[in-house]
Formats: structure tokens, C-alpha cells, sequence
């Protein structure tokens, strides 16, 4: 038994939950490619619409680490680390694509979902992921309690992003 025993069911809902959300994401975005877009809207999109493939992406190779029969803690604890700190990292890249769009002046609100919330939620994975290496059993709950907190963002920021598309970009042509 491993300190992930009992935890396989978790992985694959959480894994499936993000590999069919990042594929609705690409359906939506190219139902709405149907109309051109400006330069100005690209950078738009990149800033508010990738990043929510890029945390769908890191959940379900969240949820591949955590699949894997591994025989200890170390491997998934190091692994865990490296994907917060990178998504730390991405959501710092994506806090300055924010600042440099045009197209939309964000309000607060948008600050704290698509950059303090992540940020913090891929600190929090980092950190408790390293911890797993001392303390397996409670840390695991930290590691897992920010894959679904980085699942709820990326599925409210989604949302955020295809409703602004369609009521704003589409119903104000």
C-alpha cells in the first residue's frame, strides 16, 4: 500500500472532470471562431481564456501523477511541487497578458479570479505537494483540496469568458 491508496477514485473523477472541460473549451472557442476577431481581441483571449486550458491541463496531469502505482511518496510529492511551481510561474506570466490587453479593462473581481485565486491555489499545491514528503497523509489532503480549488476556478473563469464572448462580442455587433 502506498500513501495514495484510497485515493484512485479522486484521480480519475477529477482527471475526467478536466480532460472534458478543456475539449467543451475548444468546441465553444471554435463555435465563436465562426466570426473574425482583431489582433486586440487575440491578446484578449490570451489572457483570459488560455490560461483556463492551461489549469485543466494541470489537473488532469495532476490526476495522471496521482494514477500511477508509485511505491513511495517522494516521485509524486516532486513531480506535485514542479507543476505548483510552474503554475505559479504561469500565473504570474498571465497577471502581466492582463495588464497588456487592451480590449478589456478588468475590475477587481477579475484580478482575484484569474490571478490572486490561481496564484495562490498553485502556492498552496507546491507547498503541501513538498510537505507530502514529511507528513504523506495530511498534506495529501492540502495537495487534493488545491487540484479542486484549480478545477472551480478554471470552470467559473471558463464561464466568465465564453458569456462575455457571446453577450458582449456577439449580441453588441
Amino acid at each position: 500500500m502506498t500513501f495514495l491508496t484510497g485515493w484512485e477514485n479522486f484521480f480519475v473523477i477529477i482527471g475526467s472532470a478536466a480532460a472534458v472541460l478543456i475539449g467543451l473549451q475548444f468546441v465553444v472557442i471554435s463555435l465563436i471562431a465562426i466570426k473574425p476577431i482583431k489582433k486586440s481581441e487575440a491578446e484578449s483571449g490570451q489572457s483570459f481564456s488560455t490560461p483556463n486550458v492551461f489549469h485543466f491541463g494541470a489537473i488532469l496531469l495532476f490526476s495522471v501523477i496521482g494514477s500511477v502505482p508509485w511505491t513511495g511518496s517522494s516521485y509524486p510529492a516532486i513531480l506535485w511541487t514542479l507543476l505548483g511551481i510552474c503554475g505559479f510561474v504561469y500565473a504570474i506570466i498571465t497577471a502581466r497578458r492582463i495588464s497588456m490587453q487592451k480590449i478589456y479593462h478588468p475590475l477587481l473581481y477579475d484580478w482575484f479570479f484569474h490571478v490572486i485565486l490561481p496564484t495562490i491555489t498553485y502556492a498552496v499545491l507546491a507547498i503541501s505537494a513538498f510537505e507530502t514528503l514529511v507528513y504523506p497523509g495530511a498534506a495529501l489532503f492540502f495537495v487534493t483540496g488545491a487540484a479542486v480549488a484549480l478545477l472551480l476556478i478554471a470552470i467559473h473563469n471558463t464561464w466568465d469568458a465564453v458569456t462575455y464572448l457571446v453577450f458582449v462580442r456577439f449580441i453588441k455587433d
